[in-house]
């Protein structure tokens, strides 16, 4: 499942977001991709070093752990901390799939979904495009600055060239309580209907049933 979330932080964030990254210094963003997706990429990446960037990082991860689209679609066991990566002109991600196992503060962590965090508005730059192969074939995205997208980590992906202005975007990773995809999807449609039910009808036997359900269910699938 991919799933695109219309403003997920608010503009008062993302302005914040914004104004720290204007004035904070960038790396080579090769110096934190494996060996093999270093012969292809070629961006830039926030310092992490700096603690302005580890504060960003944790209200970021928060206010994403809040939101109830991004709460029903990753249920998030384990995330890894932010990156915030500069596309400038000439610049790209070739194809690439994420490593399945990354390093966090905590300990090792099983990649089963990764976000992009579009921060830049999309008339203020040319191509960079972030594309997914998926068995309905390539997929381009390129979200309002807010937006986010979810995508399983296990998809080749890329991003395309920018070819005029500045990219920036928050990219991150999460290690699921249900490994399954297909679990996770049929999780996310019950609790999409029984919100449904409760916002058209209130709490009704309808809604009772499918909380029942819901929870049944993730208390078989869930790895805590």
């Amino acid at each position: 499942m991919i799933l695109c979330i219309d403003q997920a932080v608010s503009p008062e964030l993302l302005s914040r977001v914004r104004t720290i990254l204007a004035d904070t210094d960038f790396r080579d963003g090769r110096e934190t991709a494996g060996w093999h997706a270093r012969t292809v990429k070629q961006n830039e990446q926030a310092d992490g070093r700096l603690p302005e960037i580890g504060e960003l990082r944790q209200e970021l991860t928060k206010t994403l752990q809040a939101h109830p689209l991004f709460q029903m679609a990753a249920r998030p066991r384990r995330m890894k901390p932010l990156m915030f990566s500069r596309y400038q002109e000439g610049m790209t991600y070739g194809n690439h799939v994420d490593d399945a196992v990354m390093a966090t503060p905590q300990g090792a962590m099983r990649t089963d979904l990764s976000f992009t965090l579009f921060l830049s508005e999309p008339e203020s730059y040319d191509g960079g495009e972030l594309l997914i192969d998926s068995t309905a074939g390539e997929q381009t995205y390129k979200l309002p600055a807010g937006g986010l997208i979810l995508y399983p980590s296990s998809t080749l992906h890329r991003v395309e060239p920018v070819v005029r202005g500045e990219r920036l975007a928050a990219v991150g990773w999460a290690q699921s309580q249900v490994r399954d995809p297909q679990q996770r999807e049929i999780l996310f449609d019950l609790d999409t209907t029984r919100r449904q039910e409760f916002e058209a009808n209130g709490k009704t036997q309808t809604f009772d049933m499918l909380s029942k359900s819901l929870a049944n269910l993730l208390r078989m699938w869930a790895e805590i």
